[in-house]
């Protein structure tokens, strides 16, 4: 019995080892207390109100993920996302990238609101640099291992990032849009995974074309994943409800939502080192 006890502590000491020298997402063995904050930053002269979790009841430093919003601005369901992401272990912050803590009730608002950030990307980076310099002063986060994901109007806000040369691991575009700034192979350096509806009429069949000829053309390192029967804003539950109330082409896919996150899950087992 002796000898089966020393043998388990030193197997457990050599496990503790490893996980010393490394980003540690898994929590199986840790003490889990999931901490919410409602934090304020500054950037492009705007005070912007975000929502950060993670697990406090450890202090090893782990991969960050931003979280950009859909056009209905910061709202109940990016903190959602931020909360799954702090139960895999991960420290994730859900940025305000309009500022001030907007959002919109209504497709028109929305639009206007999303479409500043389309016509000026310049902008968009530097709200999306102050989300990341606020989450860097956090001492869990390995500031080595950061990626972004988006929603909508956030999955095509972080292929611009990563377009723009953002310094990011990688980034992850639930049903975004696709072309936005000029691809550079010079500056992209983050891999990419696209998850996208099938079905989504926002985004046409040329545009997915186009995009996949850029990467292709560049040997980007990206992922394209497509799901059948899904369309635009197919991850969130309230999508169904939306558009039935603006008679607009979107509705959750229950199947989609939970592929695509799996997926999401495993692309950040590959870039996180």
């Amino acid at each position: 019995m002796k000898v089966i006890q020393i043998i388990a502590s030193v197997f457990l000491l050599f496990l503790a080892a490893c996980n010393g020298n490394k980003s540690n997402t898994n929590m199986s063995s840790e003490k889990v207390s999931i901490k919410e904050e409602n934090i304020t930053y500054t950037g492009d002269s705007v005070t912007m109100k975000g929502f950060v979790a993670y697990n406090s009841a450890s202090e090893l430093k782990r991969p960050v993920v931003l979280i950009v919003h859909e056009w209905w601005g910061m709202n109940d369901y990016s903190k959602s996302r931020a909360k799954q992401l702090a139960d895999l272990g991960y420290l994730a912050m859900a940025i305000d990238l309009y500022g001030d803590g907007k959002t919109a009730e209504d497709p028109e608002s929305a639009g206007k609101l999303a479409g500043a950030f389309y016509k000026n990307p310049v902008m968009a980076k530097t709200r999306f640099d102050a989300a990341l310099a606020k989450i860097k002063t956090y001492s869990v986060a390995d500031t080595n291992n950061i990626a972004a994901i988006g929603y909508c109007f956030g999955g095509g806000m972080v292929l611009n990032f990563a377009r723009q040369g953002e310094k990011l691991r990688g980034v992850v575009s639930f049903h975004g849009s696709l072309l936005g700034v000029p691809l550079d192979q010079n500056l992209l350096k983050a891999d990419v995974l696209v998850c996208h509806g099938a079905d989504d009429k926002f985004v046409k069949p040329e545009e997915v074309a186009e995009f996949r000829k850029e990467m292709d053309a560049i040997n980007a390192s990206y992922t394209f994943k497509s799901y059948a029967g899904a369309t635009h804003a197919f991850s969130n539950p309230n999508a169904t409800d939306k558009g039935k109330k603006y008679n607009m082409p979107i509705a959750y896919n229950a199947a989609a939502d939970t592929a695509s996150f799996n997926e999401m899950k495993l692309f950040f087992n590959k870039i996180f080192k």
